[in-house]
């Protein structure tokens, strides 16, 4: 009786997980027919859930990191950009094209970094240090931006700052704190910091990651620079979401565990198929933490919200930025890059 209720059971799971393809399948087809009406294409981040990045990948939109999302948005002939992420990835795709429509699956995803850096009390900061080169990083919102005097991600941060200390400039970093420790043990860069965090990284935990170690010593560990520093300390790479993509593909070892959002792991699998991929634990009891290792906000990304977004509440979902300050915040992301461009 109780082998017959295991078939039962699995018979049941394979028909629930058939049944879940159909309907994801139909809603692919749905959007893309939507996304074709209104001459839209999807970017996507690495940290959106799976089927999100498939169904980018899937319509002929762009899944990657914020500095290929900026570029992706300005090359592409589509009128609507339907961008799958946080709330500052909107705003940096509409600041670089004012004569698109933007629109998200929601526009309650936010980041955490964007939020510990408020507008008043960051300029206010600035305005105490004239002398410093102010330089934030992209996960900031638009009138951060307009603050600034360079916008950077991850993946270029250490070569703009060290190129920057080599005119003899003396740096404000926002919002990232463990980022802007990790750029300036990096570059030896006279960097001032702001004192934000991202919820995810700051929650990977160095002596559970020492633990795990013990337990598959095999492993490479891959980290995402906002980390805290006692977790980059037991990292054999540290990089950008795309950075940490390439390197999985191109170390020698075959169990991999990695300190960045999970979202990451489905391009990850896809790139290194051969590859066994481990979260790297966020908690000081057991080796993961089922609640952590994902951004909140970028799991606000849905496929109905994405076809609500196309369809008769688009207007709700539009990205705007004030023309005024849209001017302002551009020069930066520009600087950024043309910077990009020479260095890559």
């Amino acid at each position: 009786m109780n082998q017959k209720n295991n078939i039962d059971h699995i018979a049941v799971s394979q028909q629930s997980i058939l049944k879940k393809k159909y309907i994801q399948a139909d809603l692919f087809k749905h959007i893309s027919h939507l996304l074709k009406l209104k001459n839209a294409v999807i970017v996507a981040h690495y940290y959106t859930s799976p089927e999100i990045q498939e169904l980018a990948d899937s319509t002929g939109g762009k899944v990657a990191d914020s500095l290929e999302m900026a570029k992706f948005g300005q090359h592409h002939t589509a009128k609507t950009l339907l961008v799958a992420g946080v709330r500052f990835m909107g705003e940096t795709a509409k600041i670089l094209n004012p004569e698109k429509i933007v629109l998200m699956p929601t526009l309650k995803a936010e980041c955490s970094l964007d939020l510990s850096c408020p507008e008043i009390e960051f300029s206010k900061f600035c305005d105490q240090h004239p002398e410093r080169t102010v330089v934030v990083y992209a996960n900031t919102s638009a009138a951060i931006k307009a603050r600034a005097h360079w916008v950077v991600t991850s993946s270029i941060a250490i070569k703009l700052i060290d190129y920057l200390d080599s005119l003899g400039k003396k740096i404000i970093w926002a919002p990232d704190k463990h980022l802007g420790h990790y750029i300036q043990k990096k570059t030896g860069a006279d960097i001032l910091s702001w004192h934000g965090t991202c919820i995810v990284h700051d929650e990977f935990k160095a002596h559970s990651l020492y633990n795990m170690k013990k337990i598959y010593p095999q492993a490479a560990v891959l980290a995402h620079p906002e980390s805290p520093e006692n977790v980059l300390a037991l990292a054999d790479f540290i990089g950008s979401t795309s950075e940490l993509i390439k390197s999985a593909q191109s170390i020698s070892q075959k169990q991999i565990i990695i300190a960045t959002d999970r979202g990451i792991l489905f391009k990850m699998q896809k790139a290194c198929p051969d590859k066994i991929l481990l979260e790297a634990p966020t908690s000081e009891v057991g080796m993961t933490c089922l609640n952590c290792g994902m951004c909140p906000w970028m799991k606000m990304n849905t496929l109905k919200k994405i076809i609500n977004s196309l369809t008769h509440d688009t207007k709700k979902h539009e990205i705007h930025v004030p023309k005024n300050l849209q001017k302002k915040a551009l020069k930066p992301l520009i600087r950024m890059l043309k910077f990009a461009e020479n260095f890559f």
